[in-house]
């Protein structure tokens, strides 16, 4: 298969990496000096230091010319880049083959999860779907064995795609819930913010557990009132995400937690990352959703009181422990 992948940062490029073992492969960045810099070093410098760029991959600047002859579009921008992203294919004045995205979080200002973006932008797109679950970008492109879930509302194309891309390093399950692969894929981040504040203060692996679990609480019952389904939870878009990013010592957002838990700020806390924590932007939309839905989310109004009221890490985590009790048993995740 001819494939476009849109979007050089570190799951860009490990995408890239991995599908060019049995496809043909361009990676589109919108930097002309990236793509210079990466075909002379034949690594990612930036984004995924120390693993080498395979010599079938094609590298571009040009969007056009990505897109030129290939069966199949994969946009891996953050949540940010999304939009931007397809106007510029939108611009290209050409009929456009199936589209994946590999974003997670929910746009900043619309709150709306990566299908309603699309949905926007290119209305006419002959199929389209979202790449998600527990995939570190420097174990895919290093060929360590990752399963990711392949969503998309066209059962078929999903199958057949999932399909087509599927490989014995990255295995592909099928999925018809987008929303709900979304919104896991989503409040994840967030809840990563939490247990590396957890972590950081020194809580233990008890809290860590208590945090996971009613963190899945938080987004089923967010993705059940959207419309997904709570069985989606229970899957390599939910539990399996949630577990790696909130334990991974890769995960970013959970750096931005265990750095909360430091007293750093988090203007600093970003500029050390050096890279997006999407949990960040996507805390303020969860909650926002959540309080219009009338979900409750805790875990996910005490994040948004460390990132954006000041609050310490602290006092948050007493007014999460103060809270009334409530009976779990018979607990249906919705």
């Amino acid at each position: 298969m001819r494939i476009a992948v849109l979007g050089a940062g570190a799951w860009g490029t490990a995408l890239a990496i991995a599908y060019a073992a049995d496809h043909e492969v361009t990676l589109w960045a919108r930097s002309a000096q990236q793509v210079a810099d990466m075909a002379r070093d034949c690594e990612n410098a930036r984004y995924l230091p120390g693993v080498l760029l395979p010599a079938s991959l094609s590298m571009t600047a040009d969007l056009s010319l990505a897109v030129a002859d290939a069966e199949l579009l994969l946009v891996v921008t953050p949540i940010a880049g999304l939009r931007p992203t397809l106007k510029a294919l939108a611009a290209l004045g050409q009929p456009l083959p199936p589209l994946l995205w590999a974003c997670k979080g929910f746009e900043a200002g619309s709150s709306l999860l990566p299908h309603q973006v699309v949905a926007e932008e290119l209305p006419d797109l002959p199929a389209c779907g979202a790449l998600s679950g527990p995939s570190f970008a420097q174990e895919v492109a290093q060929g360590l064995p990752s399963a990711v879930t392949l969503a998309s509302e066209d059962a078929d194309f999903a199958r057949r795609t999932a399909l087509a891309l599927n490989s014995t390093r990255l295995r592909l399950y099928a999925n018809d819930d987008l929303v709900g692969v979304e919104v896991g894929g989503a409040v994840k981040n967030v809840m990563a913010i939490a247990t590396g504040v957890a972590d950081g203060l020194g809580f233990g692996m008890n809290a860590r557990a208590a945090l996971i679990t009613r963190g899945l609480a938080e987004i089923s019952r967010l993705a059940v009132a959207l419309g997904g389904s709570s069985q989606t939870m229970m899957g390599l878009a939910g539990t399996g995400d949630l577990i790696l990013t909130c334990t991974g010592a890769l995960s970013r957002n959970r750096q931005v937690g265990l750095k909360l838990a430091e007293g750093k700020s988090l203007p600093v806390i970003l500029e050390e990352l050096g890279h997006v924590a999407e949990g960040v932007p996507t805390a303020r939309e969860v909650l926002t959703m959540a309080e219009r839905l009338e979900v409750d989310m805790p875990i996910t109004a005490a994040v948004c009181d460390l990132l954006y009221h000041g609050a310490s890490p602290q006092k948050v985590v007493e007014d999460l422990m103060g809270r009334a009790p409530k009976s779990e048993a018979g607990e249906r995740l919705a």
